[in-house]
């Protein structure tokens, strides 16, 4: 999930579906990454429905950034993090036993609505994400509803079973469920680096599409043709190159996370009947769109964010196949401020992650 900024979405309850306890990286104030401390948070007994993790190692992406800076208008204190792989400690329902390698679907819903027992949780009223909503998994001790909690894919080690889950939800998304990537079709997807960019050039190769990047950046050009990319350009009028590579046609789906700055460069490049899918909003929330250019070329604009549990299911399998999280970077927990701060620079390729031991 890559939205961007939520002022225009209210103000986020307290209510806390998820636990975080013991040593914890708690966002305390709206000052940026120095407002993320390291505090000790009391332990409480698992309850019904609980499933107490021993986190390894928690993930940051962009959201971290907007809460610790006060753009998700989310009372502080809360615990950072959507992403966590660890171990189970003890468990009060039947499904898994202490030692249990697990994963946390990381999104909150009340799991009874009509939209939730429609296996649509991204339309549930009472929707939230782990580490926004309510407390994250920059833990040692994590308190999850059993319902939120999967084995650990055999294949992954731990920095990798931490970098998958929001950004390998979102992309999963975007591209099978809203985009409909077909094998064989054509995909661009803008601003390569971001964890969510990574998660749709190593999904979109997995399914058999021609996966094309966009960068700032020669290394990460490179190291997404390295993933799969069969094509990169450089950000900077990236319309001309995508069209000349697909011999002028255009491409048939555009994943963007960026918003303001790429859509017109979005709808350039895109054939007749093309679609954008996009989760964000990271040069601005705001998008003026020359209209033309939509209804001329019969296109599509797809927004998404973060994934139903059908959907998690789904990248479960992609990474059973063999698919891989990239994971650019593990800081100690101590060292969250550093990782944040490495996160705002945009240097990553991947995802960075907090090593909770």
């Amino acid at each position: 999930m890559n939205a961007g900024p939520a002022k225009t979405r209210g103000y986020y309850s307290n209510r806390m579906s998820f636990l975080s306890q013991g040593r914890c990286a708690v966002f305390e104030e709206p000052v940026g990454a120095a407002g993320v401390r390291v505090r000790e948070r009391p332990e409480t007994p698992v309850e019904e429905g609980q499933v107490a993790i021993s986190v390894r190692f928690a993930g940051l992406n962009h959201l971290d950034l907007w809460l610790v800076g006060g753009a998700q208008r989310v009372e502080p204190p809360r615990v950072i993090g959507a992403d966590g792989a660890g171990e189970v400690i003890e468990s009060a329902g039947g499904r898994f036993k202490p030692g249990d390698e697990v994963v946390v679907y990381p999104v909150d819903c009340d799991w009874t609505c009509d939209q939730c027992q429609a296996g649509q949780m991204v339309y549930c009223r009472k929707f939230g994400i782990a580490g926004e909503h309510t407390d994250g998994a920059a833990c040692t001790r994590w308190l999850v509803p059993e319902r939120n909690v999967f084995p650990k894919p055999k294949g992954l080690n731990w920095e990798e079973a931490a970098a998958f889950p929001l950004t390998f939800l979102t992309a999963y998304r975007m591209l099978v469920t809203k985009a409909r990537l077909q094998r064989g079709e054509t995909l661009l997807v803008v601003g390569a680096g971001a964890g969510v960019s990574v998660a749709a050039i190593a999904i979109g190769h997995h399914l058999g599409a021609h996966v094309m990047a966009t960068s700032r950046s020669l290394e990460k050009m490179a190291a997404a043709r390295q993933l799969g990319a069969a094509d990169t350009f450089p950000s900077e009028g990236f319309s001309g190159p995508a069209r000349e590579a697909t011999g002028g046609a255009g491409v048939d789906v555009v994943f963007d996370s960026v918003g303001a700055a790429t859509i017109d460069e979005d709808l350039k490049a895109l054939k007749m009947g093309g679609r954008i899918v996009t989760c964000g909003s990271t040069s601005g929330p705001k998008v003026t769109v020359l209209w033309p250019r939509l209804f001329f070329r019969h296109a599509e604009i797809i927004g998404s964010t973060m994934g139903n549990v059908s959907e998690f299911e789904g990248v479960l399998k992609l990474l059973e196949e063999g698919v891989r999280p990239v994971v650019d970077s593990v800081f100690p927990v101590d060292q969250a401020k550093d990782a944040l701060e490495h996160l705002d620079r945009a240097e990553q390729f991947g995802k960075v992650l907090l090593r909770m031991e």
